[in-house]
């Protein structure tokens, strides 16, 4: 799968982490930024990651930030991108499977790497159940439109 990831610099540590495991999972990773833990602002790497999904240059994205509330705001006004900000893997999976989450944010201040992975895990491996989620998803694209 290729993977878009992006943080700020609270999210840095993290993001960092999750791209080497997603590297020796064997998954392609597209880093869009930061790359050091100087102060930056958020919204240009959070920006860029979702646009990789929504063109179809990633599959996914993983974004941080020091709550994962910021990164998750800019890439839900990106048209197309479904983003939450899970805080454990059940809230990853149930939103893969029934909001079809293209993007996951993490909190990189809150996060454990161990605990980033379970919810990264999730996120990759869990399938969107579709029938009335499908539904849903297409009221909520044309919602976006209007």
């Amino acid at each position: 799968m290729r993977i878009s990831i992006g943080s700020d610099h609270a999210g840095f540590a993290l993001k960092e982490h999750v791209k080497a495991q997603l590297q020796a999972a064997g998954h392609e990773v597209l880093d869009v930024g930061t790359n050091s833990p100087e102060s930056v602002d958020y919204p240009s790497f959070a920006a860029q990651a979702a646009r990789l999904v929504a063109t179809g240059e990633a599959d996914r994205a993983v974004l941080a930030c020091g709550s994962g509330n910021g990164v998750m705001i800019v890439a839900n006004k990106v048209h197309g991108i479904r983003a939450v900000n899970a805080h454990d893997p059940a809230e990853a999976e149930m939103a893969r499977r029934h909001n079809d989450i293209n993007v996951v944010t993490l909190a990189g201040t809150r996060l454990a790497p161990v605990e980033a992975d379970a919810i990264v895990e999730a996120f990759l491996d869990t399938a969107f159940e579709g029938g009335r989620h499908a539904r849903r998803i297409g009221q909520i694209e044309a919602s976006a439109e209007a």
